[in-house]
């Protein structure tokens, strides 16, 4: 795929969204890191659900350790691998204030280091909450750019790599949502809706629908 079509693309998803955000719930950074950390394997509805009880009752390190393990797991029991991603929400409050004063870094790796942050829960914090021109990749954004050409790779990080490298500047800060929203919505993985799509003409998939 040459530069222009990847340019035209970025247009016309930005034209038709050109405030994108995620769809998790979120005020503060902290809010945000605990939403992306139980969003891992399960649906942003299911995480807005819990964290709509949790966040009024706690919403910072301090509150969250204070509940404890125990608590926190009735909060989020309906969401996939519970009692995993209790443990970690946990583990990251105590850090969050033994390391960094309650707050969430602005760092990739000291993100990283954090129990339960892996680089794309890393790439989402620091682009979504702290407006730095990362791209995280996940199945949606892994399949949309092998599917359609956009930055084919083998891996996940491969694929944020060559993101990184033919996506223009001026779209970097929102190619993520624009991306999930587009996969998960349109280019969805067993029937894309290709009559639905905007940019339909210029994909490479080699068996849409024309």
């Amino acid at each position: 795929m040459n530069a222009a079509k990847r340019r035209e693309i970025f247009l016309r998803l930005q034209a038709a969204n050109p405030h994108p955000r995620t769809e998790l719930e979120y005020k503060t950074p902290f809010e945000l890191l605990v939403a992306v950390m139980l969003s891992a394997q399960a649906t942003d509805i299911s995480v807005n659900a819990a964290t709509r009880q949790l966040y009024p009752v706690a919403n910072t390190p301090q509150a969250i350790l204070a509940l404890g393990e125990e608590k926190l797991r009735g909060y989020i029991q309906r969401i996939g691998l519970y009692q995993t991603k209790a443990k970690h929400v946990i583990q990251t409050c105590r850090l969050l204030l033994e390391r960094h004063r309650g707050e969430v870094p602005q760092d990739r790796d000291a993100l990283e280091a954090l129990p339960g942050v892996g680089r794309k829960t890393a790439n989402v914090i620091l682009n979504t909450a702290f407006g730095q021109p990362t791209i995280a990749v996940d199945t949606h954004i892994f399949r949309l750019a092998n599917r359609i050409n956009l930055a084919p790779g083998k891996t996940v990080l491969e694929v944020e790599h060559k993101l990184l490298k033919v996506v223009p500047d001026e779209f970097k800060h929102d190619a993520h949502h624009w991306l999930i929203l587009h996969g998960r919505y349109v280019c969805q993985a067993r029937k894309p809706k290709c009559a639905d799509c905007i940019i339909r003409d210029l994909c490479e998939y080699k068996h849409k629908e024309v």
